[in-house]
């Protein structure tokens, strides 16, 4: 790892602070005063500040489950996701993804760009699961629909994705059931759905690839993923 990189997940500054400290010569690595803030650095190197050691700061992992009403960024106008970690828990992190901001459920957020890549890459195409109510009658073919892909106005079909209904009542024009898509399109299982004939009331995420939302969490709370839910995360790709 680069030295001001390191030293920047240790919590030293930002990368520009960093580099200033570096260049005041307060920066040591085994002993040696280093002037290259991309310098290479391990676990086995010794790299003190002003002659204290400092360790590299471990990437953080949460879930939250997100509530309605509140943006999916680290900055806003409005209230955003952020706003409801503990100050020492915000530092560098970014929600993975988006969530509309009327929608519910599962957001994950980390301070680990790759993490976050690998799991919203177009090409990775991870699992989404959401729930929604509905209002609107479906039509016969919705589910075959979803699983051969739907014209919602963009260049290409959506991926096929896979419909189940919980229940429909034809008398009431009220449906509910669950969408797992592969993509992040805009506003997608909305616009999907309403292609169907229904259109979405209430929009919750349950899952990412094989974890889903722990229940416990109240709406706007979050806790760090196990190990076991990373090693999902990590693995948990989509065969389509």
């Amino acid at each position: 790892m680069r030295l001001d990189k390191f030293l920047a997940n240790a919590g030293i500054g930002t990368r520009s602070e960093v580099k200033t400290e570096i260049k005041k010569k307060h920066i040591t690595v085994n002993d040696c005063i280093i002037h290259d803030p991309g310098t290479a650095v391990s676990d086995k190197d010794v790299v003190c500040y002003k002659g204290i050691p400092v360790g590299a700061k471990k990437p953080q992992y949460f879930m939250m489950n997100k509530p309605s009403g509140c943006v999916s960024a680290t900055q806003d106008e409005g209230r955003t996701v952020l706003d409801y970690l503990k100050p020492e828990d915000r530092r560098d992190v970014f929600p993975v993804g988006r969530l509309d901001k009327d929608t519910e459920g599962l957001l994950l957020l980390t301070d680990d760009g790759m993490f976050a890549h690998n799991l919203m890459s177009p090409r990775k195409h991870v699992d989404k699961t959401y729930y929604f109510d509905g209002e609107g009658i479906l039509e016969p073919h919705a589910v075959k629909q979803m699983a051969e892909g739907i014209d919602i106005g963009d260049e290409k079909l959506t991926k096929p994705a896979t419909l189940s209904i919980i229940s429909e009542d034809i008398a009431t024009r009220k449906v509910s059931g669950t969408l797992t898509i592969s993509e992040g399109r805009y506003h997608q299982v909305k616009r999907m759905l309403a292609k169907t004939g229904v259109t979405v009331v209430y929009l919750k995420r349950i899952s990412i690839g094989d974890v889903r939302l722990d229940e416990t969490l109240a709406k706007g709370q979050y806790r760090s993923l196990t190990e076991e839910e990373l090693h999902l995360l990590s693995k948990g790709r989509s065969n389509k």
